[in-house]
């Protein structure tokens, strides 16, 4: 038996299933993907500059809402382009992560938000004359 048979890393069998790291590998991008990505991203940055210095809307929570929906994508755009990750990465666990992580941070964001907003509605309105008698 030959020395390369025994140390080999990468095989395939007679099904062509991958066996050299069980086919989890996340795949590398090309200079097109990466140069994609890069054209992507720098879209994503300008248009939410240029909703904010054009003052393109009157109301700024339109416009803090559509910057927070192109930070989300340009996320989405950086996750595919330059970290490579997708559903078939790493068996699915990847992905699996991700969601987790996801659904931590909304409920860390949204509790947060839910409790600033009722600390907010329910606070004492005191007036300067309050403030300077307390002790």
């Amino acid at each position: 038996m030959s020395s390369n048979a025994n140390h080999s890393h990468h095989s395939t069998d007679a099904h062509g299933h991958d066996h050299g790291h069980g086919g989890h590998e996340a795949s590398h991008g090309t200079f097109k993907s990466y140069m994609t990505g890069f054209v992507l991203s720098v879209i994503l940055t300008a248009i939410p500059f240029w909703l904010v210095m054009g003052k393109v809307f009157a109301d700024p929570v339109v416009t803090a809402v559509l910057i927070m929906v192109f930070g989300a994508i340009q996320i989405v755009v950086h996750m595919i382009y330059f970290l490579h990750m997708n559903t078939k990465s790493e068996g699915g666990w990847n992905m699996m992560a991700l969601i987790f992580t996801i659904v931590l941070v909304i409920i860390a964001l949204s509790g947060s938000l839910w409790v600033m907003h009722h600390l907010n509605a329910n606070m004492m309105v005191m007036s300067p004359e309050m403030m300077r008698n307390m002790p």
